[in-house]
C-alpha cells in the first residue's frame, strides 16, 4: 500500500471508523513489515511494545479503543518489526510515521561476590549452590555456603594445631552492583557492600583478630574479651571487643566514616584515638587535623544493608556515586550542582529509571545515554 493509503487507514482508526475490511488491510501491512524486518523481541518485549504502541496512538475517543487488532497473533507480529522502538501516528506539518526508541532499563545489582583463597584461586560465588563445600584451607578449615547463601568458615576441632598456617588469608570482594555476606571463623558476621573487599585470616590465632577493609561493610563482631577485633581501612584503625558498626571507606570518597550502632569502638587515626558511643559517627580524612565525631541517623548509615537508599541532606555527587556503584553507570555533570542537596530515599531493588524519578523531585534533570547518566541542574 502507498503511504497515503496507510495514513488514511490510521486516520480511520483514530476516529474509530475502521471497518473490518480496512482493519484486515492494516493488519496485512504490518505483517508485511514484520516479515521484512530482521529485528526480534522476546515475548515480554512484544507485549510491552504493543502496550506502548497503543499508548502512543493519539486516540480521541477512548471508548472506541475496544477493537484494536483483537487477534493476539497479529498484535505480536505487529510489535515484531518495532525492535526496541515503536511506530506511532503523529501530525506535524505533514503526516508521517515516526519511530521512537524505547529507553533501555538499567537493572539494580544483586548478590554477587568473588572469594580468593590463600593459594590465589578465585571462586565466583554466584555459581555455588546452597550447602555446598566451597573449599578447604588445609585440614583445619572448611569453607561452606550456608542455606541462606552466606559464606561460613568451620574450624575442625580435631585438626593438628601444629600444622596451622598462620599466613592463610582469604579475600571476599564484590563487583559493581554486588553485595555479599560472610561469617568469619570467630562467628563475626560481615555484610559487604558493592565495590568492596575484606581480607581476613581463615582462623584467628594469636592475641587479636585483624581484618582489612576497602569500601564499605557492616560488622556484627562476636564478643571475645581476650581477643580484640581490629578493622584496618586506609589510614584508620578500629578496635572493638564485640559490637555492631558500619565502616564507609571508599577510595573515591574523601572521608572515612565509622558509625556505631551498639557497644563501643575505639577509632585511631594520626596518633589520635576517640571512643564512639551508639548513635555517633567518626569522620577522618587526610584533610582533617583531628577525628571529627557527630550524632547521626544510624538508619541512614546502614540503609544499604537493609536494601534501601536513604539520604539526609546529602550532596548530589555523593548520591550519584552510590548509584554508580550499584547500577554500574557513569555519571557526567553539565553545570554546577555543588549546592544541590537531597533528602529522601527508595528501595535498591528498583530499576534506575524509578530511582531517578525520585531524585527529580529535587528539580534535577537527568538524560540517559546508554549507561551514562548526564545530570543537569
Amino acid at each position: 500500500m502507498k503511504e497515503n493509503e496507510i495514513l488514511a487507514l490510521l486516520q480511520k482508526y483514530q476516529e474509530g471508523t475502521l471497518s473490518n475490511e480496512d482493519q484486515d488491510k492494516l493488519d496485512a501491512w504490518y505483517l508485511h513489515k514484520a516479515s521484512t524486518s530482521n529485528l526480534q523481541l522476546s515475548d515480554y518485549e512484544l507485549e510491552d511494545s504493543y502496550e506502548l504502541l497503543k499508548s502512543k496512538l493519539p486516540l480521541q475517543a477512548e471508548p472506541k479503543v475496544i477493537r484494536l487488532w483483537p487477534r493476539v497473533a497479529v498484535a505480536a507480529s505487529i510489535a515484531l518489526l518495532l525492535g526496541t522502538g515503536i511506530f506511532y501516528f503523529t501530525k506535524p506539518k505533514e503526516q508521517i510515521i515516526q519511530v521512537t526508541e524505547k529507553a533501555q532499563e538499567i537493572a539494580p545489582g544483586g548478590t554477587r561476590g568473588i572469594l580468593t583463597l590463600s593459594n590465589g584461586k578465585q571462586i565466583i560465588l554466584a555459581n555455588i549452590s546452597a550447602k555446598d563445600t566451597i573449599a578447604k584451607e588445609g585440614e583445619e578449615v572448611t569453607i561452606k555456603m550456608g542455606a541462606n547463601g552466606v559464606i561460613t568458615y568451620i574450624i575442625n576441632p580435631d585438626a593438628d594445631a601444629s600444622k596451622n598456617n598462620p599466613n592463610a588469608f582469604n579475600t571476599l570482594s564484590t563487583p559493581t552492583g554486588g553485595q555479599y555476606n560472610i561469617v568469619l571463623a570467630d562467628g563475626t558476621k560481615v555484610y559487604l557492600n558493592a565495590v568492596s573487599s575484606i581480607k581476613y585470616p581463615t582462623q584467628f590465632n594469636g592475641d587479636k583478630r585483624l581484618v582489612e577493609l576497602e569500601g564499605e561493610a557492616y560488622f556484627e563482631v562476636a564478643k571475645n574479651k581476650n581477643k580484640p577485633f581490629i578493622v584496618k581501612s586506609d589510614n584508620q584503625s578500629i578496635e572493638v571487643l564485640g559490637t555492631h558498626f558500619n565502616v564507609h571507606a571508599y577510595a573515591n570518597e574523601s572521608v572515612v566514616k565509622t558509625t556505631l550502632l551498639e557497644g563501643s569502638v575505639a577509632v585511631s587515626f594520626k596518633n589520635q584515638k576517640s571512643i564512639l558511643k551508639p548513635g555517633q559517627q567518626s569522620n577522618v580524612s587526610d584533610n582533617f587535623t583531628k577525628i571529627k565525631i557527630r550524632e547521626v541517623d544510624t538508619d541512614e548509615a546502614i540503609a544499604w544493608k537493609n536494601g534501601r537508599f536513604k539520604f539526609d541532606n546529602a550532596d548530589l555527587k555523593t548520591v550519584m556515586r552510590q548509584l554508580e556503584r550499584w547500577y554500574g553507570i557513569k555519571v557526567e555533570y553539565r553545570g554546577d550542582v555543588s549546592d544541590v542537596r537531597f533528602s529522601g530515599g527508595t528501595f535498591m531493588n528498583k530499576n534506575l529509571s524509578e530511582v531517578l524519578k525520585v531524585l527529580e523531585l529535587s528539580n534535577i534533570k537527568f538524560k540517559v545515554e546508554g549507561r551514562t547518566i548526564i545530570v543537569y541542574p
